[in-house]
C-alpha cells in the first residue's frame, strides 16, 4: 500500500491543480496570481510526508543554523583548540624543573687501616637532601642549580669532625655562541605549532565557506525541486483536461475511442513525471537538513522545509580580473600552501644552523661550607691529643650556610666547549634536501596559482552563461505557452488533432523545466563564484545542464 501513497498524493494535487487550470481560463488573468499560490499550496502538500512538521525556512536562516548545528563545522572548530595545546606542549621546553632528593644510609665495613684504631669495625651513616632547578631558556642558554646539604657520622677516630655538616651551592650556566644560538629545536618547534594554528584558522575558514556554499546551494535546488513538482502537476492538469475533452469529443461521435488511448497515455506519462519530481523534492531535504540541523535533535527526520525565498534572477556585470585578484589575495588552499612555505623556511633556517660548529660558553660556580663537631686531633696508638685544638669546636648549621652564602670558600670554573664534525655531517644532507623540497614547493604554488584563477574565471563564465541561459529559457517558455494557446484553438476548430496538442504540452512542461533549472543555475553559480574566490569547491553546482533535462 506504501508504494501507492505517492501516486494518491499526486492525484489529489493534480486535481487541485486541473481545478486551477481551468478556473484560470474561466475567471480570466486577473485571478491568476492567487490560483497560482493556491498551486504552490498543493506542490507542497503533495511533497510533505504524513507526520512531517514544516518550518519556513529563508536562505539566511539556513545558513545561519548550519553555522550553529552543521557536524562538520563543530569539528573543524575543535582543531584550532588541539593546536593550542601543541603550542603549550612546545613551550613546555622552556618551563622550569625542580627536583629534590632526600636518602639515609647507613655502612658498616671492618677495619683496614691501621689508623683506625683497634676497634674491629667502622660504623658511619648519613642524610642527605638536595635541591636541583634546571630551565632550558628561550634563547638557546640553559642553567642548573643544585644545593646540596648532608650530615655524616662514624666512629672512625680519624675523622676531625664528627658529626660532619656539609652544604653545598653549585650553579652551571651554557650558552651557545653558533649552534643553537639563533635557534634550536625547541623554538623551531615552537615556531612551527605557531604555523599548524594557523593552518587550523585557514582550514575551519575553508569548511565554514564550502559549507555555506553547500547550504546555499542545497536552499536553491530545494526550491527548484518544489518549482519543478508544480511545473510538472501544471503539466498533469493540462494532460488530464486534454482527456476529458477527448473523452466529449468520442461521446459526441467527433473522435473515435481509440484517440482517448493517446489522451490516457500521455496522462499516465505526466503521472510518471509528478512522482519522480516528489522523490527529487525528498532528496532535496534529506541534503539540506544533513546540512543544517542536528542529528541529535528528536525531529531531525520528521522536519521538512518550505523555503520561503524565491531564486531571484538579475543580471550583475562580472569583473573577472578582480575576482581572479580576490581569489589570490583570500583562497584558504592558497593560504595553506604559503603557510607550508613559510614552515619549509624555518626549516631551512634550523638545518643551516645546525652545520655550524657546536660552540659553546660554560661558567661554573660553586660554594660549599663545613659544620659540625670539629674534634682535636688524637694519636691512634697512643690516645694523646695531637695539633692546636685539644678540646672539641662546635660549628653550627647556621655558620655552615653563611659559609655558603657570603662565599667564604669559592670556586669559578670559565671555559668554552668546541665540537665540529669531520667530513659530511646528516644536517649537511637535510639541509640540501630542504631546499630542493622548498624550491619545489615554490613552483608548485605558482602552478596553484594559475589553477585558483582558471577556476575563478571559469567560475565567472559560468554566471555569464547561466544568464543568458535563463533569458533563452524565459523566451522558449514564452513562445511555448503562445504555441499550445494556438494548438489548442486549431484544435477547438477542427483544424490540428490532439497528438500536435499533446507535443505543444510536452514542450512547454520541458520550457518550464528548462527555465526553473536556469535560474537556480544561474543562482547557484553566484555562490560558487563567491566561494571560489575563498576556498576551493568541488564540481561546479551551476554548470549548464540542459542537456539532463532534454533526456528526461
Amino acid at each position: 500500500m506504501r508504494l501507492h501513497q505517492p501516486i494518491r498524493r499526486a492525484r489529489i494535487a493534480t486535481i487541485a491543480a486541473a481545478i486551477a487550470t481551468m478556473s484560470m481560463s474561466a475567471f480570466g488573468q486577473s485571478e491568476q496570481s492567487r490560483l497560482t499560490g493556491a498551486l504552490q499550496a498543493a506542490a507542497h502538500a503533495a511533497a510533505q510526508q504524513p507526520g512531517e512538521s514544516v518550518r519556513r525556512l529563508s536562505i539566511d536562516e539556513a545558513v545561519k543554523l548550519a553555522l550553529e548545528q552543521n557536524l562538520g563545522i563543530q569539528i573543524q572548530r575543535i582543531d584550532p583548540q588541539i593546536q593550542d595545546t601543541a603550542i603549550a606542549q612546545a613551550r613546555s621546553f622552556w618551563a622550569p624543573q625542580f627536583s629534590t632528593t632526600i636518602t639515609k644510609n647507613s655502612n658498616q665495613q671492618p677495619v683496614i687501616n691501621i689508623f683506625s684504631g683497634t676497634q674491629p669495625s667502622v660504623t658511619t651513616g648519613q642524610f642527605f637532601s638536595g635541591l636541583t632547578l634546571a630551565e632550558q631558556l628561550p634563547w638557546g642558554a640553559n642553567y642548573t642549580a643544585n644545593w646540596n646539604n648532608s650530615r655524616f657520622t662514624t666512629t672512625d677516630p680519624t675523622n676531625t669532625f664528627n658529626p660532619r655538616l656539609q652544604s653545598n651551592l653549585s650553579l652551571n650556566f651554557t650558552q651557545p655562541l653558533l649552534r643553537n644560538r639563533s635557534i634550536d629545536q625547541i623554538r623551531q618547534q615552537v615556531a612551527a605549532s605557531k604555523k599548524f594554528r594557523d593552518l587550523s584558522d585557514i582550514q575551519l575558514d575553508s569548511v565554514i565557506v564550502q559549507t555555506m556554499r553547500g547550504v546555499r546551494n542545497a536552499y536553491w535546488d530545494l526550491s527548484t525541486a518544489i518549482n519543478n513538482l508544480k511545473a510538472q502537476q501544471e503539466s498533469l492538469a493540462l494532460s488530464q483536461q486534454s482527456l476529458k475533452d477527448e473523452q466529449k469529443r468520442v461521446e459526441i461521435g467527433v473522435r473515435a475511442p481509440i484517440d482517448i488511448v493517446q489522451a490516457q497515455a500521455e496522462v499516465a506519462s505526466n503521472e510518471e513525471r509528478v512522482i519522480v519530481a516528489e522523490a527529487a523534492i525528498k532528496r532535496a531535504q534529506d541534503n539540506l537538513r544533513a546540512l543544517i540541523l542536528d542529528p541529535g535533535t528528536s525531529d531531525f527526520w520528521t522536519t521538512a522545509f518550505e523555503p520561503s525565498d524565491v531564486a531571484p534572477f538579475s543580471e550583475q556585470a562580472i569583473d573577472m580580473d578582480a575576482a581572479v585578484r580576490n581569489a589570490l589575495d583570500k583562497r584558504s588552499d592558497l593560504r595553506a600552501a604559503k603557510n607550508s612555505l613559510e614552515r619549509s623556511d624555518m626549516d631551512i633556517r634550523y638545518l643551516r644552523n645546525q652545520i655550524l660548529p657546536d660552540v659553546n660558553a660554560q661558567v661554573n660556580y660553586g660554594a660549599i661550607g663545613v659544620g659540625g663537631v670539629q674534634l682535636p686531633g688524637r694519636n691512634p696508638f697512643t690516645g694523646e691529643f695531637t695539633g692546636a685544638i685539644t678540646t672539641p669546636i662546635e660549628r653550627s648549621y647556621a655558620t655552615t650556610l653563611s659559609d655558603v652564602f657570603r662565599s667564604a670558600y669559592p670556586q669559578w670554573t670559565f671555559g668554552v666547549q668546541i665540537a665540529y664534525p669531520l667530513g659530511a655531517s646528516t644536517s649537511q644532507a637535510n639541509l640540501a634536501r630542504a631546499k630542493l623540497e622548498y624550491q619545489q614547493a615554490q613552483t608548485q604554488l605558482k602552478n596553484m596559482e594559475l589553477q585558483i584563477a582558471t577556476q575563478v574565471r571559469d567560475s565567472a563564465r559560468n554566471v555569464q552563461t547561466n544568464q543568458k541561459r535563463v533569458q533563452s529559457a524565459r523566451a522558449s517558455r514564452e513562445l511555448q505557452e503562445k504555441k499550445l494557446e494556438a494548438e489548442e484553438k486549431k484544435l477547438a476548430a477542427g483544424m490540428s488533432s490532439s497528438f500536435f496538442v499533446f507535443q505543444a504540452q510536452r514542450d512547454l512542461s520541458l520550457a518550464r523545466t528548462i527555465e526553473i533549472q536556469a535560474v537556480s543555475d544561474y543562482n547557484k553559480s553566484l555562490v560558487d563564484l563567491d566561494a571560489v574566490q575563498i576556498a576551493p569547491v568541488t564540481g561546479s553546482a551551476g554548470q549548464v545542464t540542459t542537456a539532463g533535462l532534454a533526456s528526461r
